[in-house]
């Protein structure tokens, strides 16, 4: 790796600084994203909320404090009031949460390939200078810009296709999870509902 980093001259530096801090958000990521969904523990809050039992549901959201949870929990927690709407901020909370990073992602992924383009250019401009000099008597020396141009044009492809994936997979997350706190959000407006038509009967 480092003698790759040295052939690919000095634009190689951006891109490797573009590598390790996509590493870093990816593996930031992908551990905050594996503790998403908790369908069974929402269920239960709304069958709680059905039954008049807040307190129960409330500790349940406080003992797994998740995304999903945390939005039913708002709006249990403003059931007097408009809970759909401390439902909809709080969930409008939970996916900045769920995005945070990917912009950078998205930026490493158009970045690496001009990363790549810049130092292909780098290496050919070395490779006509050392052919404006000395002609074609330092064969080795033309082919070594050569060989850096391809290096820098590789590594830039590979940080964004690498990165690529993952960020496509977050992206698909972050959906996912919109669509979970949609559902849930309107089951739990139908439990509280149902709650107060029973408080006012």
């Amino acid at each position: 790796m480092i003698q790759m980093i040295i052939a690919g001259g000095w634009m190689m530096i951006p891109i490797a600084l573009c590598s390790v801090l996509g590493v870093a958000i990816i593996l930031e990521r992908f551990f905050y994203f594996r503790h998403l969904g908790y369908e069974s523990e929402a269920n239960r809050i709304i069958t709680l909320t059905e039954q008049r039992k807040f307190t129960d549901a409330l500790a349940i959201a406080e003992q797994q404090p998740k995304p999903l949870l945390r939005v039913l929990a708002a709006g249990i927690m403003k059931r007097g009031e408009l809970p759909e709407k401390a439902m909809e901020a709080a969930s409008i909370a939970e996916l900045a949460k769920m995005k945070r990073g990917l912009s950078a992602l998205d930026t490493i992924i158009t970045l690496g390939p001009l990363l790549g383009l810049l130092g292909t250019i780098v290496g050919m401009i070395d490779s006509f200078g050392i052919m404006a000099e000395s002609g074609l008597g330092q064969p080795h020396a033309v082919t070594g810009g050569v060989a850096e141009a391809l290096v820098c044009t590789a590594a830039g492809i590979f940080v964004a296709v690498t990165t690529l994936i993952p960020y496509n997979y977050f992206l698909a997350g972050v959906e996912q999870e919109t669509e979970r706190m949609e559902q849930y959000a309107t089951h739990m407006e139908s439990a509280l509902a149902a709650e107060n038509r029973q408080s006012h009967s």
